[in-house]
């Protein structure tokens, strides 16, 4: 019969000696650590090699994070990038610790240590929902008994520090003369190489991502109809699979589909996007003509608000202007909502004429 002994740490030694070998393993469950026993056994008596428990080698909290990577790879939903970045810092900074020692103490010092470094409120909310999420899942998908209460309670304190809460909504819009500037700028410089003005148009045209404007294709296109297909479009919900079609207007005061028509003339065999460029050089390049220009606090994001407002204030409900941008909640889309007041004046003369 195989040896099963609870150690200091809580976890349990399973020891099989039989036929002249020996093998052993460690398992956090109890009837886990049995059953392994009981397979070593017989494999033994097969003469074969008794096979290492994927559970049984669980032992700290970085362990649970490549379990819960592995599963969700599985099941054809791998982490996006932004989550994989999370999980990576999460392992970095607490891999190394026992599951045992994520007690309410553990969790809160870490909170205070991330907040110190200059994490806010909402990306401390997002570390530590990340955290809950994989110790919930070790114990749903693979009945560890892991406590995922240490973190509710550790997200109270941090809640009533002010370390933990809701983002601070961004209402940051580029005036017409930013735009204008930002525009004669990369225009002026002959070794610009990314057609940044007209991406810059573009975005505010069509309300879409710095990283979906640069992976659209020709082949999504459709002249006719005026529609471009954007694939995988970002989504909470839905990681992959996750196609729009949208419109390409002229309401914003750029024509999205004259943008793309400039696009054609420069178009190579070798690249089927529209843009084809790397959207973390645009991104850069957006950055360092702010900076060079003295434009504070506007980030290249920015013209995705920029162009849902002016979406709204064109007079297209919020039902219409979902079916550009993409949201699904509509109640999320109200934070990329921030009409100027003299706007009103424009729509209540379009809704007088109509």
């Amino acid at each position: 019969m195989a040896s099963i002994r609870k150690q200091k740490s809580g976890a349990w030694r399973v020891q099989v000696r039989r036929k002249g070998r020996t093998v052993s393993e460690t398992f956090v469950r109890y009837d886990d650590a049995k059953k392994w026993g009981i397979d070593a056994e017989r494999q033994i008596d097969r003469g074969e090699t008794p096979t290492l428990s994927k559970v049984g080698k669980l032992q700290t909290f970085g362990d649970l994070i490549d379990l819960h990577i592995d599963d969700m790879k599985d099941v054809g939903k791998p982490p996006g990038r932004s989550k994989d970045a999370t999980l990576a810092m999460l392992k970095r900074r607490l891999g190394s610790r026992n599951m045992v020692e994520l007690d309410r103490e553990r969790l809160l010092a870490f909170g205070r240590e991330r907040a110190a470094e200059g994490a806010g409120p909402m990306t401390l909310s997002i570390d530590i929902g990340m955290i809950k999420l994989i110790l919930s899942h070790a114990a749903a998908v693979h009945g560890l008994p892991v406590r995922v209460e240490p973190v509710d309670l550790a997200r109270i304190a941090l809640k009533r520090l002010g370390l933990v809460g809701k983002g601070k909504e961004r209402d940051r819009r580029p005036t017409d003369e930013e735009l204008e500037k930002l525009c004669a700028h990369f225009d002026g410089n002959p070794r610009q190489i990314i057609p940044m003005s007209r991406i810059i148009k573009f975005a505010v045209a069509t309300a879409m991502r710095q990283e979906e404007i640069c992976r659209v294709t020709w082949s999504d296109l459709n002249t006719r109809t005026k529609m471009l297909t954007i694939r995988d479009r970002k989504d909470p919900r839905e990681k992959r699979g996750n196609d729009q079609r949208i419109p390409l207007l002229s309401v914003s005061g750029f024509d999205a589909l004259a943008l793309i028509e400039e696009q054609r003339a420069i178009r190579g065999n070798e690249d089927d996007r529209i843009f084809p460029y790397a959207h973390k050089s645009a991104g850069t390049a957006f950055t360092r003509a702010c900076q060079d220009l003295e434009i504070e606090d506007l980030h290249f994001h920015d013209l995705r608000h920029e162009g849902t407002s002016r979406l709204f204030e064109a007079g297209f409900e919020i039902q219409q202007v979902a079916l550009v941008t993409g949201h699904k909640d509509w109640k999320m889309l109200r934070r990329y909502t921030h009409l100027r007041p003299e706007a009103l004046h424009a729509i209540a003369d379009k809704r007088a004429a109509a």
